[in-house]
């Protein structure tokens, strides 16, 4: 059984195998309310996900260890089950989804353990891992859905709870559920005046959608960036963990996501990965009622795949308004471009690309699509400009549905 005595055994036994992350003030990221990141994507391993394995494979007996341990993820556990293996000398055999970050890979297979891929997701690799298991004896080390795990998640909140006063709320990214039900089970024990609210995924809402209902509930497919999360189907320790001490969960899309991510490496020098990033997006995009509070984030990752970063910046920047695509419809004589640039240069954008084509079949024969690809400050500035060419006499339509934000 989770007990607080068991979690604070884990953190003994942690003291000299993670690192006590630092807690950050985030001025710029809520005018609303006083925001702190944990900074667990700077954990060794870059991410939270050291704690819960470490601490699991430290309560094996020494027959267990040596028949090795078997593991599955989609690369954060991964990393945290090979490095700790590795520390204490125990073959590990790990099963990661074909759709992992090869960065993720790679970082678990320097670790020393046996790689073996799965075509599918984090579910598909999990089936295989418990086949596996089966054959073989070796102990199986469950992401998230073990008392241990948690309890090694859960020292995460006392480190909280420790570097703050007067917390309010403490805002916690859910895959699986084992780093929530740690953390919301220790502080609902020490503070149980503060809200603790979890975040997921859109395209990967399973332990939302299973709390809806109150009961676990699988979903036919997730679809999200934020890989770390991707679980079609919460455990049964961490739902009900989740039933009883959560107080709210919440879903944010994966444009929000990103430009959590550009928010953090912009404002506060962080790189998180999707998965990490959930909480500051709840933050964010007031997705949670925190105005006048004081609220942790836990960033929980920092493996981001390098290949997609670009791509994650583009949308973040396109979802905050800096990056903005706008199509004039025109009649295609000299001077036309000049005057377009010049009223865009007098708002202050900069035009990066430009693209002209002829018209349609269904335009006049002398019409043509003028596309301007610019740099602008947020979404205000767009409708500006956009506003702005529209009063010169031009046929503005945008690439996106934006309309100007609200006072």
């Amino acid at each position: 059984m989770l007990s607080l005595d068991k979690i604070k055994d884990a953190e003994k036994v942690l003291s000299s195998a993670v690192r006590k992350t630092d807690l950050i003030y985030a001025s710029t990221l809520s005018k609303d309310s006083k925001v702190y990141l944990k900074a667990e994507n700077l954990q060794t391993t870059g991410s939270f996900k050291l704690r819960g394995a470490y601490y699991k494979i430290s309560q094996l007996s020494e027959e267990q260890k040596k028949k090795g341990i078997i593991a599955c993820s989609a690369g954060n556990h991964a990393q945290g089950v090979a490095l700790a293996a590795q520390k204490n000398n125990i073959k590990s055999t790990i099963f990661i989804p074909s759709t992992a970050p090869i960065s993720k890979i790679e970082a678990t297979r320097k670790f020393g353990s046996e790689i073996r891929l799965v075509d599918g997701v984090y579910d598909d690799a999990f089936n295989e891992a418990v086949k596996y298991q089966k054959e073989t004896g070796a102990e199986f080390i469950h992401p998230f859905d073990d008392e241990d795990v948690i309890a090694g998640q859960g020292t995460i909140a006392l480190e909280i709870l420790e570097q703050i006063d007067d917390l309010d709320a403490v805002i916690v990214p859910i895959g699986g559920g084992g780093l929530i039900s740690g953390i919301a089970y220790t502080i609902k024990t020490l503070k149980p005046e503060c809200k603790v609210y979890g975040v997921q995924a859109k395209g990967a809402g399973s332990m939302y959608h299973s709390i809806a209902i109150s009961e676990r509930k699988e979903l036919p497919k997730v679809s999200t960036f934020a890989d770390g999360t991707a679980v079609k189907m919460p455990g049964e320790h961490t739902f009900d963990y989740c039933q009883k001490y959560v107080d709210e969960i919440v879903l944010v899309s994966d444009d929000e996501v990103a430009t959590a991510i550009l928010a953090l490496m912009e404002g506060q020098k962080l790189v998180a990965e999707g998965a990490g990033a959930l909480s500051v997006a709840a933050a964010i995009f007031n997705k949670v009622p925190i105005a006048g509070k004081k609220v942790v984030c836990v960033v929980s990752g920092g493996n981001i795949d390098v290949n997609i970063l670009s791509k994650v910046i583009n949308r973040g920047l396109l979802k905050a308004g800096r990056l903005s695509d706008i199509t004039i419809e025109l009649l295609d004589k000299p001077g036309q471009l000049k005057e377009v640039s010049q009223i865009i240069a007098e708002h202050g954008a900069n035009v990066i690309r430009v693209r002209h084509n002829q018209g349609g079949e269904n335009t006049d024969i002398n019409d043509c699509f003028l596309k301007i690809s610019m740099e602008t400050k947020n979404l205000r500035h767009f409708c500006e400009i956009k506003k702005a060419l529209q009063n010169a006499g031009y046929k503005v339509m945008s690439e996106y549905n934006r309309e100007e934000p609200k006072e």
